[in-house]
């Protein structure tokens, strides 16, 4: 029997109350600042402007994943504390990070971590300078250590 309502038994009492341990809860996620930190990427459009400046090597219609959508995903996650790009297997099936991209909870899991290192790895040193300065300093986002740009930029 997968009943996933049933209690679990058996936990010892707090304070004199008991606990009751349930598996019903549905998606959940500890996430729900994402939502927030994604209406003011909505207006700002920040992922969209950034992908403009990055040519997508790949075959159009082989695409799941934009690069706006991959941008605005891993700048959800740094935003969310979550730097190391691993994380992304875990979060590309996290409800919050979903509808943050617009995307049902149900729907499609977002990019996994293969696919995002790949953009991390895209943009080379003229993909950078076009996205130039903000506010005076660089906005190097995906500039991870070792890449062909980190090693060009030194």
């Amino acid at each position: 029997m997968n009943d996933l309502t049933l209690p679990l038994a058996g936990l010892s009492s707090v304070g004199g109350k008991s606990v009751i341990a349930r598996f019903d809860g549905g998606m959940l996620s500890s996430n729900s600042g994402v939502l927030a930190l994604a209406e003011v990427e909505k207006r700002l459009r920040v992922a969209e402007r950034l992908a403009r400046c990055i040519d997508d090597p790949r075959c159009p219609d082989q695409v799941i994943h934009s690069v706006a959508d991959m941008i605005g995903f891993r700048m959800k996650m740094i935003a969310a504390g979550y730097e190391d790009g691993n994380d992304a297997n875990r979060l590309r099936c996290d409800p919050i990070f979903k509808m943050a991209q617009d995307a049902l909870p149900s729907g499609r899991d977002l990019a996994s971590q293969s696919t995002m290192c790949r953009l991390e790895n895209l943009p080379g040193v003229r993909e950078l300078v076009v996205m130039g300065p903000c506010d005076g300093r660089p906005l190097l986002l995906f500039l991870p250590p070792g890449s062909e740009a980190d090693r060009a930029r030194h």
